[in-house]
């Protein structure tokens, strides 16, 4: 059995990798005999993933003026509106390793979250027309991120696997009977401890997240996540570990988060982890922490597989939707428009504080089921498989 991820950007962001590195050890521990490859868009950055067996250069290619590419995709666009050619040669790194696969899986969990998405609607028609088995693996679509051109690219899907029941239940309610829930791969993913940093406190140290996507879509959250980090300094005898989870140029965490260790570090609590960590050793670090803060969702996932109660700072329906399902209620997540107020995330953090042990006490009840949700998954695609 031949299985291809793709849809995937690379593994400078560690949430990327975490779904890669998780998902391929649940495939190959529950299906017999599967082979696991991976279509990446920076292949470089995937080498650390050392069970897949075999990754490809899956990143798109311009097509060259004048070449007779370009002059037939020209004519069809001209004619006929049609661009599915241009968009096959553009995609022909993932594309022409189609024929060769059993199953084709598109990961990239929140790809569906950012407006229409041709290219990928060609590669699954491209997967479909050669009679693979096409899987959405461990989505989250918003209500406000559908189309119907959207909506009828996910009709194509053999099977569409939503990791928490906002997006479930959304799409079940479009009329797609290909959905099942599950829930993402990498709460089950493995943790690797590193020594400790000079500062960090045994038991009474906080995680500090923050992305430049959320700054981008909020620039005064910026502000706001300062005058967290004064209160944290001010009231509580706790260091903060600012900790970074995605490092692509342009979205790099560990440049925003060394701007704040650079304002505060003559405090001598607040340290900054280093910036070249993989997945597994930045969830060593988490899941020793005492409380975590952030914006970046596996980091999160990383702190609530291990019990560590977590506040999060304004994202999409993927955060609302699994504290939902791990809490009953959409538990610590503030709003995009939420985190500019300094005020609110004081308070928030001051909340976390007084509910720790309640907290804590609701992930160790409710993270196995959501581990059992993460192996729903894969049950699912063995089921898929086996019906071919």
């Amino acid at each position: 059995m031949k299985i291809m991820m793709f849809a995937h950007g690379g593994s400078l962001n560690r949430g990327c990798e975490a779904i890669v590195r998780s998902s391929t050890s649940l495939i190959k521990e529950r299906i017999r005999d599967a082979k696991v490859y991976l279509a990446s868009g920076k292949p470089e950055t995937d080498q650390i993933i050392t069970k897949l067996d075999g990754i490809y250069d899956g990143s798109a290619q311009g097509i060259r003026k004048y070449s007779y590419d370009w002059f037939v995709s020209a004519v069809k666009m001209k004619l006929f509106q049609d661009e599915t050619y241009a968009l096959g040669k553009i995609h022909d790194n993932i594309v022409r390793h189609i024929p060769g696969m059993d199953v084709c899986l598109s990961i990239g969990g929140d790809n569906y979250c950012y407006g229409e998405q041709p290219g990928w609607y060609e590669i699954n028609r491209r997967v479909k027309a050669s009679g693979k088995k096409l899987v959405l693996w461990g989505c989250s679509i918003g209500e406000e991120d559908m189309s119907e051109k959207k909506l009828e690219d996910l009709k194509r899907f053999d099977l569409i696997l939503a990791r928490e029941t906002l997006t479930y239940n959304m799409l079940v309610q479009k009329g797609l009977t290909n959905v099942q829930l599950c829930a993402d791969p990498a709460f089950t993913m493995e943790k690797e401890e590193l020594e400790l940093p000079s500062g960090w406190q045994d038991g009474n140290t906080v995680g500090l997240n923050f992305s430049p996507l959320v700054w981008k879509r909020n620039v005064q959250s910026q502000q706001a996540v300062r005058e967290l980090i004064s209160h944290i300094l001010t009231t509580t005898d706790m260091t903060i570990a600012l900790t970074p989870h995605v490092m692509e140029g342009g979205n790099n965490d560990y440049e925003m988060l060394r701007q704040y260790y650079e304002e505060f570090r003559a405090t001598d609590r607040v340290i900054l982890l280093p910036g070249d960590l993989n997945a597994v050793q930045y969830k060593g670090y988490i899941s020793r922490m005492r409380f975590f803060v952030g914006a970046r969702t596996h980091a999160t996932i990383a702190a609530y597989s291990n019990f560590v109660p977590t506040m999060v700072l304004g994202y999409s329906i993927k955060s609302k939707g699994i504290s939902k399902d791990i809490f009953g209620e959409e538990k610590l997540v503030l709003g995009i428009k939420e985190i500019s107020d300094g005020v609110l995330l004081k308070a928030k953090f001051d909340e976390m504080i007084r509910e720790e042990r309640e907290l804590r006490q609701r992930l160790q009840t409710s993270i196995p089921h959501i581990k059992k949700m993460s192996y729903k998954a894969v049950e699912h695609l063995g089921k898929l498989v086996q019906s071919r």
